[in-house]
């Protein structure tokens, strides 16, 4: 079997360490995803997803345990190494777009590469390519102001894969839309991942949705269980 995308081994996460109104947030996390493998996290409401999720980006540090991504140890890493690794080998997807207001959706999914690097002409080819793949491909010259917000979260999505990452992280990335907009969305998202073969760890309340993935976790309690 080959090396997991993301490894978390026993990570521990605690707010207000030694104080009287200490919560342990992750207790002994332990989890792994593949490279094409679409994993699910579903969690109560305030119940750690999201500091998961900042732990297993590089985004947010573990007070115990173990965070390998691609093969690599990055739990002791310094702010550069972490910094490259988020560049390169993540992408995130959040439940808003983020995407820059004053730019076209073209230009959003550009910036990324070129802040890697990739020259002009091969950024441009490569977001137009990733827009057609999720359908909104004539929409490329509009600003995020002037698209549905199905195409700002298809677009986000382009954005997170624009650096051809190993892994995705994506936090209720379809929370934001209706039930019919967010049942396209995903079906986009997933055509994406599973076309680029990617590992993606992907949070939601929707358990329709948490269904259709490869498998599901249950985060309650800082305890992170098969569900």
């Amino acid at each position: 079997m080959s090396e997991p995308v993301l490894r978390l081994d026993a990570v521990e996460k605690r707010y207000n360490r030694g104080r009287p109104n200490e919560v342990a947030v992750l207790r002994g996390a332990t989890l792994t995803v593949g490279a094409g493998e679409i994993v699910a996290l579903v969690a109560p409401s305030g119940a750690g997803k999201s500091t998961l999720l900042h732990i297993a980006g590089l985004l947010d540090t573990a007070d115990a345990g173990r965070v390998e991504i691609a093969g690599v140890d990055m739990t002791r890493a310094g702010d550069a190494a972490r910094t490259a690794a988020r560049r390169q080998k993540v992408g995130f997807v959040y439940q808003f777009h983020h995407l820059l207001p004053e730019f076209t959706a073209l230009e959003n999914v550009v910036l990324p590469q070129l802040a890697d690097g990739t020259a002009r002409a091969a950024a441009e080819a490569h977001a137009l390519e990733l827009l057609a793949q999720v359908g909104i491909a004539e929409r490329a010259d509009h600003r995020p102001a002037a698209m549905s917000g199905g195409e700002q979260q298809r677009a986000a999505f382009c954005r997170a894969l624009a650096n051809r990452p190993a892994l995705l992280l994506a936090d209720e990335p379809t929370g934001n839309l209706d039930p019919a907009t967010s049942d396209k969305v995903f079906e986009a998202l997933m055509a994406l991942v599973r076309g680029r073969g990617l590992a993606a760890l992907i949070a939601t309340h929707n358990l329709d949705l948490a269904a259709r993935m490869d498998r599901v976790l249950r985060l309650d309690g800082g305890v992170l269980t098969p569900a």
